[in-house]
Parts: C-alpha cells; sequence; structure tokens
C-alpha cells in the first residue's frame, strides 16, 4: 500500500469543487545485514528489493548480486532482512553510523556518514581509472531526449500523484533497461541500480536519467557504479557538478524538448 484517495477542496476558474485526488504514502523501512540494523530509509514502500540491493551496492556493501544469500523483505514490519554469503566481513560498527545519520529520509538525501562510506568505496574499487577509460564514448543528443520520453512514459505513479521521482538506466542504443519511482530522488536511482544488479546487467555502457536535481548524493550514486553520463530534466547543484568533474562523468540538467545544458565533459555528446 504506496497511495491512498482523499477529497481535497480545488479552485479553479473561480469556482470551488471537491474532489478525489490520490496522494502517496511514504513509509519508514528497516533493513538489517547478517542480522544487524543497517539503515531506516523513508520512501515510497514498493520495489523493496531492488533499493536494499541498489543502497548495499551504492555504500560498497556488495560488489555483486552473488554476495547476497538470502534477501527476505517482510511488508507488515516494513522490514528488509539481508543475509551476505560468509566470505564477507561485515560490520555495522566499521561504518560509523550514530543512530541520528542511520535514518535516510526521503527530501535531503544521504547523510555524511553514508557519504564518507561511499567515497571509501571509490577510493578502494578504482572508479577514477575506469571512467578515464570511457572517455572516448559518444552518445548521440537524440537517443537521450528519446530516451527521457520513455522515462515519462514508464513513470505512471508520478503522472497520477505528481509527488515522487523516477529514475531510469538505458544502453547506449536508448533501450530501457530498468525505471523505477520514489518519493526521494537517491531512493529511484538506488532502485535502477538495485534492478540492474538483480537482472544481472552489466553498468558497461549505460547512462541514467532522472527528475531530479543533480545533487553530489545522487551523482555519487552514479559515479559508485561507473555510469559515465547522468540526465536530469532538473537543475544540477554545485556538489554535483565538483563531483562529476572530477570523476570523469559526463553530467547534464534541463534536458527538455530538444534542448539540455551541459555542465561537465562535454565532448561525450554529439549532435
Amino acid at each position: 500500500m504506496f497511495k491512498r484517495s482523499v477529497t481535497i477542496s480545488r479552485i479553479k476558474k473561480n469556482q470551488k469543487t471537491d474532489f478525489e485526488d490520490t496522494v502517496l504514502i511514504e513509509e519508514p523501512i528497516d533493513i538489517y545485514v547478517n542480522s544487524e540494523a543497517l539503515v531506516n530509509i523513508i520512501c515510497l514502500p514498493h520495489d523493496l528489493k531492488e533499493l536494499s540491493i541498489g543502497f548495499l551496492y551504492s555504500i560498497g556493501i556488495i560488489n555483486s548480486i552473488k554476495e547476497i544469500k538470502k534477501l527476505n523483505v517482510n511488508t507488515l514490519e516494513n522490514s528488509v532482512h539481508i543475509t551476505l554469503i560468509d566470505n564477507i566481513d561485515f560490520s555495522v560498527e566499521n561504518l560509523e553510523i550514530n543512530p541520528v545519520s542511520r535514518v535516510v529520509d526521503s527530501t535531503c538525501g544521504i547523510t555524511s556518514p553514508w557519504r564518507n562510506a561511499i567515497k571509501k568505496t571509490l577510493e578502494s574499487v578504482r572508479i577514477k581509472e575506469t571512467l578515464k577509460a570511457k572517455s572516448e564514448i559518444i552518445l548521440k543528443s537524440e537517443v537521450i531526449f528519446t530516451a527521457l520520453k520513455k522515462m515519462q512514459l514508464n513513470t505512471p505513479i508520478y503522472r497520477e500523484t505528481g509527488g515522487c521521482h523516477g529514475a531510469a538506466i538505458f544502453d547506449f542504443t536508448g533501450t530501457l533497461l530498468s525505471v523505477k519511482e520514489d518519493i526521494g530522488r537517491h531512493n529511484a536511482i538506488d532502485k535502477t541500480i538495485g534492478d540492474l544488479l538483480i537482472k544481472e546487467l552489466s553498468f558497461d555502457n549505460v547512462f541514467l536519467t532522472s527528475t531530479g536535481r543533480l545533487t553530489g548524493d545522487s551523482v555519487l550514486k552514479a559515479i559508485r557504479a561507473k555510469i559515465p553520463i547522468v540526465v536530469s530534466f532538473s537543475a544540477a547543484i554545485e556538489s554535483g557538478i565538483r563531483l562529476a568533474f572530477a570523476y570523469g562523468i559526463t553530467l547534464i540538467g534541463f534536458a527538455r524538448g530538444s534542448r539540455m545544458n551541459i555542465y561537465t565533459h562535454p565532448n561525450r555528446i554529439e549532435l
């Protein structure tokens, strides 16, 4: 249950009428790893398997779906219980997460401890070298514009309620590989990443699209997945631009109709 009908009063053209509207329900979801409480994510309680796997990947706990032995979603308790394979040395204490930062809300994104965990992961898996090797990639702008239209067509919750964000991953031919929605823009990105991991699809030769602002948090998740091109309907924020420039990500904002603003590494985009 992630949406419900409410009765509202609508004023339109100087007339006031009662109207049945659909609103989204956000819920706190607890994720446990090896029976340890990891994180509490405020999210749209939908696609929780994808969200959990994407979050674990983003912060560096897993690198592959094969590293998960068991996953159980308990919709009654709003919890996800994950057991990792035996050879992964995992401890929540190593993440330096306190009770306050353990909560990831749907508005401001991840807190500093989670951000630091992702950055530490980036240092350990040689992300910069991999993205630098993708500097010769060329993507036609027409493919991007077509992909954004596909994302719009495949985000029905947004079209019905206007209350959530969408994210999608496409290959360089414009084929839609995954599209997900959530109240939090960063959650929607984690869901698409988790979906690709579940499908065991490669992050090579793909690009990410989003409806949300391109903040540092959003860009960090793309960097972690080694996705070289990130596109949004919305604006890029300085923190996102700075990270994209440093790690070799082509960052594109205000991609609407037949126009876009390319903030970093524009050489990958061809007319």
